[in-house]
């Protein structure tokens, strides 16, 4: 947790902010004989523990989690920005923090994150899928992550830009919405005008000459517009621009908007576009022609950790909102499916909540890869059942869903967690 929120103790050593609490100071807490310096309010972080390790306590022992014996690990980020995410820097800070406690206490680490957010290219590049695919290799980690829950929301378009042709894509944006950032990625050797058309009929068009960021005014709306350079880890530029209230207006202008993209050099053509994922914008605001497929959020587009996406364990099928990816070139995501609709859990303050999303299947299968761990690992029996070598058991013992046919897949990956067929020997 952040140092801001009450505490005066120091910084973890070779950390410049956050305060550590020790299993002693937990206990403390929970025997009432100190205050608790922060609280669960959302209680979705309660909810993931209690699926990977609860102990199930206040059901006697029924409703424990899958992992219930391991130990527990649990890093709480700073406050979010403005736009409703922690900083990346803050989440790669407290991943670090994991794994060199793992490594300092020679204990294998299976990490959950249930996280996730639109904003990349997502071809696991960015900074932080970089970030994960390294830190993955340091010392006995496994890494799980959930692939968040765009399926079915209209967040998400592609273009195929051909010279000499003229491509539209139209979004809705629904009343009432305060503000709407819509990113668009190509390959940096392609190049085209962008003609941005409001709901009212007024016109604006936009050249890549104009490097930076920009201001303009457009039916009572504000846009912010700015064109990006590659970043040293990635050759993609990002197109990004931001409709706003303009004045005193509380809300930008609902109805259709359109962008025509007008080519002046085509190399790939590939353009993609996304909206910001969640609950961040209204589930009416999407692209009127979008696409399922890449559906994932980041950083569930990194390369080496377990992506995990969602099912409904009661009707064997896959969770429409669950977060689809892509097959081709020996990249698969997601990996593998766990239960992710109605799953009980435990809530803050006591008893059990049901809650729905990929968030909740992540952890099935982190608690899982702990179990495989303490197998191989803590028991003995493979000192190398850790990261790839986990993946690749829970794959193999993945269980075919009966609505597809082909295997692997962009929606259930390998199929869904098994891990009595993932077990070795």
């Amino acid at each position: 947790m952040t140092a801001e929120e009450g505490s005066e103790q120091a910084p973890p050593e070779g950390y410049q902010s956050g305060v550590y609490f020790s299993e002693e100071d937990i206990n403390a807490i929970l025997q009432n004989e100190s205050r608790s310096p922060t609280q669960d309010r959302s209680g979705h972080g309660t909810h993931v523990a209690g699926i990977a390790v609860g102990n199930g306590r206040a059901s006697r022992g029924e409703n424990r989690g899958v992992a219930y014996e391991a130990d527990i690990l649990v890093v709480k980020l700073g406050s979010p920005t403005a736009e409703g995410f922690p900083q990346t820097a803050q989440l790669m800070q407290g991943i670090d923090f994991c794994v060199r406690m793992s490594i300092r206490r020679n204990e294998p680490l299976a990490l959950n994150l249930s996280y996730g957010n639109n904003y990349g290219s997502h071809t696991g590049t960015s900074l932080i899928e970089t970030y994960l695919d390294t830190v993955a290799n340091m010392g006995r980690t496994t890494i799980c992550v959930g692939s968040g829950n765009e399926g079915n929301l209209a967040r998400h378009a592609e273009v195929e830009l051909m010279m000499g042709m003229n491509s539209l894509i139209e979004f809705v944006v629904a009343p009432g919405e305060f503000n709407l950032a819509i990113q668009i990625w190509k390959q940096y050797t392609d190049s085209f005008q962008i003609r941005l058309t409001s709901p009212s009929g007024d016109e604006i068009i936009l050249g890549e000459d104009l490097q930076g960021m920009y201001r303009y005014v457009i039916d009572g709306t504000e846009l912010l517009w700015y064109f990006g350079d590659p970043a040293p880890y990635s050759i993609v530029q990002e197109i990004y621009f931001e409709l706003l209230p303009e004045g005193v207006s509380s809300n930008i202008k609902s109805g259709v908007w359109k962008i025509v993209l007008i080519p002046k050099m085509v190399t790939d053509g590939k353009i993609d576009l996304w909206m910001p994922s969640g609950s961040s914008i209204n589930r009416e605001t999407g692209f009127l022609i979008s696409d399922a497929n890449r559906t994932l959020t980041i950083p569930s587009t990194a390369s080496r950790p377990i992506t995990v996406g969602a099912y409904n364990g009661d009707t064997d099928s896959y969770a429409p909102f669950s977060g689809r990816g892509y097959v081709c070139c020996g990249w698969i995501k997601p990996d593998l499916v766990a239960p992710g609709v109605d799953i009980l859990s435990c809530s803050p303050g006591g008893g059990y909540v049901s809650r729905t999303g990929t968030s909740m299947a992540c952890p099935f299968v982190t608690g899982s890869a702990a179990l495989l761990m303490q197998y191989g690992i803590v028991e003995g029996r493979d000192p190398y059942l850790f990261g790839q070598k986990v993946k690749a058991f829970l794959i193999r013992g993945a269980r075919q869903l009966p609505a597809f046919e082909e295997y692997p897949n962009d929606s259930v990956g390998w199929g869904a967690l098994c891990v009595r067929d993932s077990l070795p020997g």
